[in-house]
């Protein structure tokens, strides 16, 4: 079966907020497998914090194994490319499938050497891994023209496989230059990594309001992080913060980001107690990483917890008072808020995630994903960051 209006995202570790992610921004999602997601329209991968490759689906297959992917890959390729007048560079990343980075490779040989017998030139990318990772696939620009190629190979939790063609990958280069380029840093008041930046970003706006001047307000701006990805979404971005210092820190990033990155949006940044300060409108979406309390290297003990938990819990609660009684209902919010993880992988939430509707919030439903499944963290932390997508009642 062929078809020519579905695509597929690859996604990354945290999948759930990828699939989150996806969902607010363009609808029509489904989750294809673990790592996996289906959906009706093309997605910008640049755009994309949660997403390590998309493509357009050019093959299906109902159910089989690597040999029947094989044969399929084969008799399209070399009847679609054996009267191209140019060279072409391909890669092939498999996802579910039980396959090696050898099966793989055979497959792109045996299509390079009936290619060469009509003429046709192909560079195969070699595979140590089923999968090529992202900075592999990002430095041979596969996904960006007609003549370099990726296949994504993905084998959905009903056993059907798709064969897409990439659109692209995340550029990991332009990602790190954006985190470790900033003129100010600040390790004390934590690293927020711009890939969850937009994913912050993306579920606080929702769908692409395409044409439209929004301003996207962080009230715990640190060094700008967040604005700086809502800028380069091509959102205006306004960011308050308790410290000068961190208001100092944010302008330098920010002036720099418009400089060597060259977004065109403005920025406005003040000094302002989240608890307590007023913000000057417009605010047409709030995304933002809120107090997560002390770090802690293990696990604290139960009196300890229960000490950060309600010290955290007072303060994120007074905020969202705050703002909530300035904010038009219907305003959308992605808010940070820490949750705590134990040595059994189970998470101690803060208690105002129950009690939303008492501070005048409701959460925005996402279908794909339950809201328990919004976190962010590494294996070795214990400290995670639970994602809020809420919206004024």
């Amino acid at each position: 079966m062929y078809t020519s209006d579905m695509y597929i995202a690859i996604l990354g570790r945290q999948s759930a907020l990828g699939l989150a992610e996806l969902e607010r921004v363009y609808g029509g999602v489904s989750r294809f497998s673990h790592e996996s997601a289906r959906l009706e329209y093309a997605p910008d991968i640049q755009r994309l914090g949660g997403s390590l490759k998309a493509g357009k689906i050019v093959l299906e297959l109902p159910r089989g194994d690597w040999r029947a992917v094989h044969t399929k890959i084969l008799q399209h390729y070399e009847k679609n490319w054996q009267s191209v007048d140019h060279k072409i560079t391909l890669g092939i990343s498999t996802y579910g499938l039980r396959t090696s980075g050898r099966d793989i490779q055979r497959t792109g040989i045996t299509l390079k050497q009936q290619l060469k017998k009509h003429g046709t030139s192909l560079r195969l990318i070699p595979n140590a891994e089923p999968a090529l990772n992202t900075a592999t696939a990002h430095h041979n620009k596969l996904g960006l023209s007609p003549n370099k190629v990726e296949l994504l190979v993905v084998q959905g939790a009903d056993g059907a496989i798709v064969v897409a063609e990439s659109t692209g990958s995340q550029n990991i280069t332009a990602l790190a230059r954006r985190d470790q380029g900033r003129p100010k840093r600040d390790a004390f008041v934590g690293m927020l990594p711009p890939k969850l930046a937009q994913i912050i970003t993306n579920l606080a706006v929702g769908p692409r309001h395409s044409g439209s001047n929004l301003t996207i307000l962080d009230p715990f701006c640190g060094t700008g992080v967040i604005l700086q990805e809502a800028m380069l979404l091509d959102y205006d971005a306004y960011g308050t913060d308790l410290a000068d210092k961190m208001i100092d820190f944010s302008q330098v990033n920010l002036e720099w980001a418009q400089q060597t990155l060259h977004t065109q949006k403005s920025f406005r940044v003040t000094q302002g107690d989240a608890m307590t300060t007023t913000w000057q409108p417009p605010v047409d979406a709030v995304a933002c990483e809120s107090y997560l309390g002390q770090p802690f290297s293990a696990p604290p003990s139960p009196s300890k917890l229960r000490e950060v938990r309600g010290n955290c819990d007072h303060i994120i609660g007074l905020f969202l008072r705050n703002i909530g009684a300035q904010l038009p209902a219907g305003t959308p919010l992605c808010v940070a808020v820490p949750a705590w993880r134990a040595v059994d992988s189970t998470f101690t939430h803060l208690p105002l995630t129950n009690e939303l509707d008492s501070y005048g919030y409701r959460r925005i439903k996402i279908q794909g994903v339950s809201s328990r499944e919004l976190l962010y963290y590494r294996e070795d932390q214990v400290v995670a960051r639970e994602l809020l997508v809420i919206e004024k009642i």
